[in-house]
C-alpha cells in the first residue's frame, strides 16, 4: 500500500484482529480449521487475509492441495505478529490490573515439568494473576487418554522427532544416562530404568538395543521421573531421558561405544477441543513463545 507520496507504509495498518486471525491460520495451515477455531466464516476469514495482504503489499499464503502454507514474507510477518500480539495482550492485562481469569487444566510429562514449568508458570502468573493453572504430570500416552476423556484442557506431549508435524515447537535429543564412573560395557545384560512401555523413550531404548544386538533387561519401569533417577543414582540401572531433563549429578553416556545412538523427539501442544477458550489459547501461545528460548 502506498501513501500520497508514492512510498510504501505500514503505519497504523497492522490491525490486531487481522494479526490474530493470521497467526491462527499459520498454526493450523487451513482456512476451514482456522475459521472454526476463530468463530468466523471461511469467507470472512479470506476477506481478512486479503485485507492484510493489501496492507503489507505482499503475498502471505500459498494454497496447496493440503491447505495453505506461508510464503517467505508470511513467515517474516508471523515473527512480528506473534511479538505484537504478545505485547498487546500483556499491555491489556497490565492496564486492566487483573489480566485474564479462569482455570486451566494442563498436562505435562515429568521431565518437561521439572525443567520448563517453573519459569513458564511464573511468567504467566505475572501477566494473569487471576488465572489458575492446575498441572497433571504423566507420560504422553496417559495425557492423551485424559485429553480424550476431557479431563485436561491442554497438554504438552512428545512426538517422534522425525515427524514433520506443524505442532512441534521444540526438539530434544534422547540420551543415555548413568551414574558417573559407571561403565555400561561391564553389564550384560544392560539393566534399564525406563518410563511406561508405550512411551517414546522406552520404545527408542529397546529398539536401539535390539538393532545393535545388545542384551538388556528392564530393571524398573515407571512413569515416575524421581523413581527412574533414584535407580540410576543407586548404580543399579541406566536410563533414557531428554537431554534437557538430565540432573546435574548424573552423566550423559551417548559417547559410550557400547551404547547405540538414540533419536530425538518433538515437543508439541495438544488441545482438548478444536476451538479452545481464549484463556487456553493465550496460555498455549505463551508456551509457544517461551519454550524455544529455554
Amino acid at each position: 500500500m502506498q501513501d500520497r507520496n508514492g512510498s510504501n507504509t505500514l503505519s497504523l495498518s497492522l490491525e490486531i484482529d487481522l494479526l490474530r486471525s493470521f497467526t491462527v491460520i499459520a498454526e493450523v495451515r487451513a482456512l476451514s480449521r482456522a475459521a472454526s477455531r476463530i468463530g468466523r466464516t471461511q469467507s470472512a476469514l479470506s476477506q481478512q487475509m486479503k485485507r492484510l495482504e493489501e496492507i503489507v503489499d505482499l503475498p502471505l499464503f500459498q494454497r496447496t492441495g493440503r491447505g495453505v502454507v506461508l510464503t517467505h514474507p508470511g513467515e517474516r510477518l508471523l515473527i512480528h505478529a506473534q511479538r505484537i500480539l504478545r505485547v498487546h495482550d500483556e499491555a491489556m492485562a497490565d492496564l486492566s490490573g487483573k489480566g485474564l481469569s479462569g482455570t486451566i487444566r494442563f498436562g505435562c510429562p515429568d521431565d518437561y515439568a521439572a525443567v520448563f514449568l517453573p519459569q513458564l508458570l511464573r511468567q504467566f502468573a505475572s501477566q494473569h494473576p487471576h488465572a489458575l493453572v492446575e498441572v497433571v504430570c504423566a507420560p504422553t500416552p496417559r495425557l492423551l487418554e485424559q485429553l480424550e476423556r476431557r479431563a485436561l484442557d491442554l497438554a504438552m506431549i512428545s512426538l517422534q522427532g522425525d515427524a514433520t508435524h506443524d505442532a512441534i515447537i521444540r526438539r530434544e535429543p534422547l540420551v543415555w544416562v548413568g551414574y558417573p564412573g559407571l561403565d555400561p560395557a561391564q553389564f550384560d545384560p544392560l539393566p534399564l530404568a525406563l518410563s511406561d512401555p508405550d512411551t517414546l523413550d522406552h520404545v527408542a531404548a529397546c529398539e536401539a538395543l535390539q538393532h545393535a544386538g545388545r542384551p538388556y533387561r528392564i530393571a524398573y519401569a515407571s512413569s515416575s521421573l524421581a523413581g527412574l533417577t533414584a535407580l540410576v543414582r543407586s548404580g543399579q540401572a541406566f536410563a533414557v531421558l531428554t537431554q534437557t531433563a538430565v540432573p546435574q549429578d548424573l552423566q550423559i553416556l551417548n559417547d559410550e561405544a557400547s551404547l547405540p545412538a538414540l533419536p530425538s523427539i518433538g515437543i508439541a501442544l495438544r488441545f482438548e477441543r478444536e476451538r479452545p477458550p481464549h484463556l487456553i489459547t493465550v496460555f498455549a501461545q505463551h508456551i509457544k513463545l517461551m519454550l524455544p528460548l529455554m
